[in-house]
Parts: structure tokens; sequence; C-alpha cells
């Protein structure tokens, strides 16, 4: 497993490492013990696939609020997508900036996005599944959202977007009084 920091602190590319022979391939995707030098006892409680079935299909932006913040680790496990995280957290040098990874089935890569960040991806592909741990279980009394195409954010989608759900076209546009997350 290898970990690269990317311009959000604390959001992580992590490239893991495929083992291959005549019969196919074995990978980790995640190991308690070789996550402790960055983030000590990472536990993850709840597990979710989502397929997108129409390339250009928007999901998010979306994230939890205390009680109940949360980290993710992504992994596409079928076609591909573009993998937003925005930072939300109250203070941070980096707050309302985004960061995006392509994410595919074919390449032996996950993003982690840490406690206080929102989360969103673009469908490249048709039929693309994302592979989600959670570090705490769904709660709909903290969960929140913030619009894909909030222009104070100016997300640079990939492409057109052909569908949003109701509920993530309903999420509100940040505005000034907006103190963020705390995680």
């Amino acid at each position: 497993m290898k970990l690269s920091q990317t311009p959000l602190a604390g959001l992580q590319v992590v490239d893991t490492e495929p083992v291959g022979d005549a019969r196919g391939s074995f990978e980790r995707l995640f190991c308690e013990q070789e996550w402790a030098p960055v983030r000590e006892a990472l536990r993850f409680v709840q597990v979710n696939l989502s397929t997108t079935a129409q390339r250009g299909t928007v999901r998010g932006m979306h994230f939890q609020r205390a009680p109940a913040t949360e980290a993710k680790l992504i992994r596409c496990v079928r076609g591909q997508v573009y993998d937003v995280a925005v930072d939300l957290r109250g203070g941070s040098p980096t707050f309302l900036r985004w960061h995006a990874v392509e994410l595919r089935a074919d390449e032996p890569r996950e993003v982690f996005i840490p406690e206080g960040f929102a989360h969103g991806f673009q469908a490249l592909s048709d039929d693309a599944q994302l592979l989600y741990f959670h570090t705490a279980a769904w709660a709909p009394a903290c969960e929140g959202g913030i619009r894909h195409d909030d222009p104070r954010l100016a997300i640079d989608w990939p492409l057109p977007v052909t569908a949003i759900s109701d509920r993530d076209r309903a999420h509100p546009l940040l505005d000034d009084t907006f103190p963020g997350l705390q995680a």
C-alpha cells in the first residue's frame, strides 16, 4: 500500500499492490496495521456499494455532521468515476477547496476522505460501482449536503451532468454564514 497526500490535508490517494499469478490476483483493500502510522485505530463500521447506471450522473455532495462525522475509504469496482472531496472543516487552511481523483475498476487505487469533507462523484462510464467503507454508521439526523454546481466551489465536472437526484439538486448553495463542519 502506498499513500499519497493530496493538496487537502488528510485526503489521501491509496495505491494498493495486487499480487497475481496464473489463477488471477489478490489485493488487500485495507489493513489496520498498515494504516496505523497515518491514522491510528482506523476502524470501519459500515460498508456500502453504489451502482450508477448512466454515464454523466452526479451523486453528491454528501457529508455527516457531528456527532456522526465519518471518514470514507472509496474504491471503484466497476467502470470509472471522477471522485470529488470538498474540505468543509471550519478553520482549515483549505476550507471550501476541492480535489478530484479519477477512480477506475482496472486500476488499484482508492481514496481516503477524512471527517469534515463532503463527497460526491460523477460516473464516467455506464454501470459504475463504488465500494465505500465508513467509520460511522449512517445517521439520517446528521446527514447534509451541498450543491454539486455551487458557484462558490466551481467544481470542474468532466462531463455534462446528465442525471442528479431531486434530493441532491435541493441541497443548499453555500453562503457567507456557513461556518464549516467540526470533525
